[in-house]
């Protein structure tokens, strides 16, 4: 009776190595196939640009192409839901707006039909990007206080245009009508893309936004700069002063991207994606390119910081909205 005893243990041991053994293959082998990465707002914004860099270098470093894939709307809960119920096996990933998804995650708690902190795993935290308050330069004036006493001057005259409901764009300008004691209309769109196209148009007056949707802009002529929502200058933009420098230090806003995979991807791949973005964001032509844009490089991190880099993005924009009031449209 041991001895049977005995060799069944014996059998299933083999068993689960064997079991183990092609689970192992399996992970392995991955990517054995393109890899989708979904960016959940249109062509032109900064997801879409550092989606784009990523992409490119990840399909040289991993020997299979990643796509991307602009799935708009909503305030990029589209795209960002389509993931959270994609299958969990390392072939879909979210080119996530971690400031954006945070805040959203207030504005719209309990009609999501996705949770960002349980139906995601973190792969990595890969960059944050500082906002520059521009104008049309139509909109007579050249400094973040002379916009202040414009916009006292003629009430009801002035909107701003946001690339949706929770984006940080949205959040640094409400933060700018609070600490001004001014009001201006909101006109919300469904990415930077379409935002900048009216605001260079003269649509709408003016916008917080990312440096490197706004920089082709500013560049060209386009658009003017007034501050940037940043405690020190940045190299992309040295001449333009911070918005602590024109009397505004609560408006300190930056973006925060990362790549997210649906909850529930196994660890092994996890870990290889973690392991090639880590070696991207220290890659002197991978950080070049980011600066270009504007974007810059996170520290590398494992999956288990950057879900903690995301629970504290979600807090801090929970209490910053509702300290301002600041409701979805």
């Amino acid at each position: 009776m041991i001895t049977f005893q005995f060799g069944k243990l014996c059998r299933s041991i083999a068993q689960g190595a064997l079991i183990l053994g092609i689970s192992a293959a399996v992970h392995a082998a991955y990517p054995d196939r393109p890899i989708k990465l979904v960016v959940p707002y249109p062509p032109g914004g900064a997801t879409d640009v550092i989606g784009r860099i990523l992409a490119k270098n990840l399909s040289e470093s991993l020997g299979q192409q990643v796509l991307v894939e602009n799935r708009g709307g909503a305030g990029g809960n589209i795209g960002a839901e389509a993931v959270a119920k994609a299958s969990p096996d390392g072939y879909t990933l979210l080119m996530g707006a971690v400031t954006s998804h945070s805040t959203m995650a207030t504005l719209e708690k309990g009609k999501l039909r996705y949770d960002l902190l349980k139906d995601f795993t973190p792969v990595m935290i890969v960059g944050s990007v500082p906002l520059v308050v521009v104008v049309n330069p139509n909109v007579p004036v050249r400094t973040l206080k002379g916009l202040v006493d414009y916009a006292k001057a003629n009430p009801d005259k002035l909107n701003y245009a946001s690339s949706g409901a929770g984006a940080p764009q949205r959040m640094g300008a409400e933060i700018f009508q609070k600490e001004a004691g001014i009001k201006i209309t909101h006109v919300p769109y469904k990415g930077s893309g379409p935002a900048m196209t009216d605001l260079v148009a003269g649509q709408v007056n003016m916008m917080v936004e990312t440096v490197p949707a706004a920089l082709p802009f500013i560049n060209a002529g386009q658009l003017r700069p007034l501050a940037v929502t940043t405690a020190k200058r940045i190299s992309m933009l040295p001449d333009v002063p911070t918005t602590a420098e024109s009397g505004m230090p609560a408006l300190e806003v930056s973006s925060t991207f990362g790549v997210l995979a649906p909850v529930g991807t196994p660890t092994p791949i996890i870990d290889q994606l973690n392991s090639a973005i880590a070696k991207l964001l220290v890659n002197p032509e991978v950080k070049e390119a980011f600066l270009k844009q504007g974007v810059y490089a996170a520290t590398p991190t494992k999956p288990k910081q950057s879900a903690e880099l995301l629970a504290t993005e979600v807090k801090r924009w929970e209490k910053v909205i509702k300290e301002a009031d600041i409701k979805a449209e």
